[in-house]
């Protein structure tokens, strides 16, 4: 039985990596997707993968979710293309790591832009239509580094942070129309981003993950399908860490 037969679900940074997992994910359960990412190659991309396997299942589109006119009218867009929205994923996240003492504005204002200020525009486009829709669903993916903080990543970590008391916040504003409203926190996942890490650094990574190995990105794909499934309707303003133990 498929979950989310006559659902949508709109994923940004669908265009490769976790959510690229989770979009796919959720077309292999029945749903329809949006996919949003800032490249039109990604996100066209990924969508052409996803109706190769699922015909007519993804959408793709292309803008920067830190742009709040723009994704303002994304949502009209969408709403129009499909009809209903039960499912929003906010996956989009980008990084420019540095050590506090160099690090440049421009860089603290991209990644709280994009990674916290991205979600707070996609809520504000669909919070009217998820609050008609059946088992309405938002999801924000965080992470552990959000949860601990890390050196050289104090803008990452306080957009994931940030992203978790975001969470709880809209948790309770909706939560008398049943939307809920949960975060996931990967650890360290198996991407093209990680993969970019030193040996050295890998190794040293894994000493402090109790499984012993990264994360792979259907690790978090399931966690976002059970968050958005009948079986998770009871559970709101939680942060579910996906990290292979780092965090506990």
């Amino acid at each position: 039985m498929q979950r989310f037969a006559g659902k949508t679900a709109v994923v940004t940074g669908g265009g490769r990596g976790i959510g690229g997992a989770i979009a796919m994910a959720f077309a292999a359960e029945g749903a329809k997707v949006a996919v949003v990412s800032r490249s039109e190659s990604s996100c066209g991309k990924s969508a052409e993968e996803i109706n190769a396997a699922y015909p007519g299942a993804a959408k793709a589109y292309a803008i920067d979710v830190a742009d709040h006119e723009a994704v303002q009218e994304l949502g009209k867009t969408i709403i129009a293309d499909f009809g209903n929205v039960n499912i929003l994923v906010n996956n989009a996240g980008v990084t420019r790591d540095g050590l506090l003492m160099r690090m440049k504005e421009e860089d603290w204002d991209t990644v709280l832009d994009t990674n916290l200020k991205g979600a707070f525009n996609t809520v504000k486009a669909f919070m009217r239509t998820l609050m008609k829709a059946e088992d309405p669903r938002i999801i924000n993916i965080a992470s552990v580094i959000g949860l601990i903080g890390n050196a050289g990543q104090a803008n990452y970590a306080a957009s994931k942070a940030g992203l978790i008391g975001f969470t709880k916040s809209v948790a309770k504003e909706l939560s008398g129309r049943a939307v809920t409203c949960n975060a996931v926190a990967p650890g360290f996942i198996t991407t093209d981003m990680t993969g970019e890490l030193p040996e050295k650094v890998r190794e040293e990574i894994l000493k402090n993950i109790p499984l012993s190995s990264f994360g792979e990105v259907a690790d978090i794909a399931s966690a976002v399908l059970f968050l958005a499934s009948k079986e998770a309707r009871y559970i709101t303003g939680q942060v579910l860490a996906v990290d292979g133990g780092m965090t506990m």
